[in-house]
């Protein structure tokens, strides 16, 4: 019989149930989770691998680094059965087993009352039902549970099936279950853009249902899952449905911006198309780039103008930094990936042509930093992909990485520290306390090394520091 993209044989219901256990049971899973299944277990007890530790199990995917168990042991009973745990969750019945080779999120069977905060049940009442814990998950696909042990699958909503069609679908009524979780639209885009899944009608349409509620989720969890959205093959096909919602306006206004702002004639898509198209062309392994390649241009709504007939965007990579800064400050990015994805965005627009003397190359190189390069590098790539109008790499790229590798072999001075000269030096030569005016010295001693390399000898700066003397008084100090 034909495969479906799931990785699950197209057969019957029945048929599907079968061949869903037939995989289950051929999965090796680690010893030691199968271990603490058992000790869970013990005294009649149930303990069972649920969630996405199953789904990815029966599409093939690699584990995640935590699995998702759940049981009907209370959670102070969980904690005593193990030498080592962190009580993550434990007002909501949420123990991490931490174990050598394995970390296990063990959750007790649980109803729940209303989410008053948009993200949290204000009760948690502790059942003995499996069918009763998986009722209150956000989707069919994520509602299955498995029983290495007895060989027990279940699947209470239809999600064996919805994985087959590779379909998105609310347990129960969507509305409801967004309106429960806010960040629940978000995680159903994640899904969408990891699993390359679609939501159903009714489920796509329930996304921005409750667009209030979104602002009550923390930025930090908002963060997190726009991160895993991120290192998905195509981010394009999640962030289209933020967009279809109107969350992306909500969680990423800078973005949404760009909807509808039309380029010049060497673009195929406006604004926005391009963005998301240079984003699923960057490498997922580099999310610097990747949130870099997705905001490269927000500076271009602000920066738009007509001139003879065509658009203009001068100084849009400025702006968009800043626009950058902004976004990812919000959404409480680390300072440094803040930083380092913001110096991508205002550096991208970086144009180099053959007549650049070494000078000039090295000028580029301590502006934009030698850590930097690789990622421009690819930015500039994923760039000309995603505009779809050019074809091959960009002009000059690989001559210019020539160049690079040959001023790096001959030790080119890029920073203050690789000058032949320390600040110690000044001071003694000088005369002068450490302060803003060594900084100076040796900014303009690395400007002109910069220029001409062969004067960084430790004799010849310090004849140029004597003359030059202190900045701003004038005439040399005798030595």
């Amino acid at each position: 019989m034909g495969r479906m993209k799931s990785g699950l044989p197209s057969f019957s219901a029945g048929g599907l149930r079968d061949s869903a256990t037939a995989r289950l049971r051929q999965v090796a899973w680690p010893p030691a989770l199968l271990s603490a299944l058992a000790r869970l277990r013990e005294g009649g007890h149930r303990a069972v691998l649920v969630g996405g530790s199953v789904r990815d199990a029966l599409l093939g995917r690699p584990p995640h680094d935590v699995f998702d168990v759940a049981t009907d042991r209370q959670p102070a009973d969980v904690i005593a059965r193990f030498e080592r745990t962190e009580p993550i969750g434990l007002s909501h019945g949420t123990v991490l087993i931490l174990l050598d080779d394995v970390r296990i999120e063990c959750t007790t069977f649980r109803r729940e009352g209303a989410y008053p905060d948009a993200r949290h049940p204000e009760s948690v009442a502790f059942t003995r039902d499996l069918k009763e814990d998986l009722a209150r998950r956000d989707l069919t696909i994520n509602a299955l549970a498995w029983d290495p042990a007895s060989l027990d699958f279940t699947d209470p909503f239809g999600g064996l099936e919805d994985l087959e069609r590779r379909v998105l679908r609310a347990v129960g009524d969507p509305s409801a279950r967004f309106f429960e979780d806010a960040l629940r639209p978000l995680r159903v885009a994640r899904f969408a853009a990891t699993l390359g899944f679609e939501p159903e009608p009714g489920t796509r349409d329930a996304l921005g249902a409750s667009p209030e509620r979104a602002s009550c989720v923390a930025p930090e969890r908002v963060r997190a899952e726009l991160e895993r959205l991120m290192a998905a093959n195509r981010p394009s096909a999640g962030l289209e449905l933020l967009r279809e919602s109107g969350l992306l306006e909500r969680w990423m206004p800078e973005l949404a911006h760009c909807v509808g702002v039309p380029q010049n004639r060497f673009h195929s898509h406006d604004v926005y198309g391009h963005s998301l198209q240079v984003c699923d062309a960057a490498p997922a392994a580099k999310p610097a780039v990747r949130w870099a390649a997705l905001l490269h241009d927000i500076g271009k709504p602000d920066t738009r103008e007509e001139r003879a007939g065509d658009a203009t965007f001068y100084g849009h990579a400025e702006v968009g930094a800043a626009l950058a800064d902004t976004l990812l400050t919000r959404l409480r990015f680390a300072n440094d990936a803040r930083e380092r994805i913001v110096h991508l965005v205002k550096e991208h627009m970086f144009d180099y042509r053959p007549v650049w003397s070494d000078a000039a190359l090295r000028r580029w190189l301590r502006r934009v930093g030698v850590e930097a390069v690789a990622d421009l590098f690819d930015l500039r790539i994923a760039d000309v992909i995603g505009n779809q109008r050019r074809a091959g790499l960009p002009a000059g790229l690989e001559e210019m990485r020539r160049r690079i590798e040959d001023l790096m072999t001959s030790e080119a001075v890029l920073r203050v520290r690789d000058l032949a000269v320390s600040g110690r030096d000044v001071m003694a030569m000088l005369g002068i306390a450490e302060g803003p005016a060594v900084g100076a010295v040796l900014e303009a001693l690395l400007e002109e090394v910069i220029e001409h390399p062969e004067v960084n000898e430790r004799d010849e700066l310090l004849r140029r520091v004597r003359e030059r003397g202190v900045p701003g008084v004038a005439g040399p100090r005798e030595a």
